[in-house]
C-alpha cells in the first residue's frame, strides 16, 4: 500500500524505524521546514512542538508523542517525502 506523498523508500523507513504514520502527518501539518544539506526537512522545533501541543490539547496530549519529537522527514524537490528518520545530530539551517 502506497501512502500519498510518501515514496516506497520512505514507507519502508517508517516501518523499519517503528515510526507511526500519524507522526508524518503531524510533521507535515505542524512541523517547521528547514533547508539542510540541499533538501527541505520538516522538523519538530520549539515552535512546531508548541503548535502540535495546542492541537493535541496541552502537554498531556503531547506526552504520547514525545518519543517521536526527534523524527524528521526529507522532501524531494517535487514535494514527496523521500525518507523519514530519527535525528542523531543537530540540523544546520541554511539562511537565505
Amino acid at each position: 500500500m502506497h501512502i500519498e506523498g510518501l515514496t516506497h523508500h520512505a514507507q519502508s523507513r517508517l516501518q523499519q524505524r517503528g515510526i507511526p504514520a500519524v507522526v508524518v502527518d503531524y510533521l507535515e501539518e505542524f512541523g517547521t521546514v528547514v533547508r539542510c544539506n540541499g533538501a527541505d526537512r520538516a522538523i519538530f522545533d520549539k515552535a512546531a512542538k508548541k503548535r502540535l501541543r495546542r492541537h493535541l490539547g496541552g502537554y498531556r496530549g503531547l506526552e504520547h508523542f514525545e518519543k517521536w519529537m526527534d523524527v524528521y522527514a526529507v522532501y524531494s524537490d517535487d514535494g514527496d517525502i523521500v525518507t523519514v528518520a530519527h535525528k542523531t545530530k543537530r540540523h544546520h539551517r541554511h539562511r537565505n
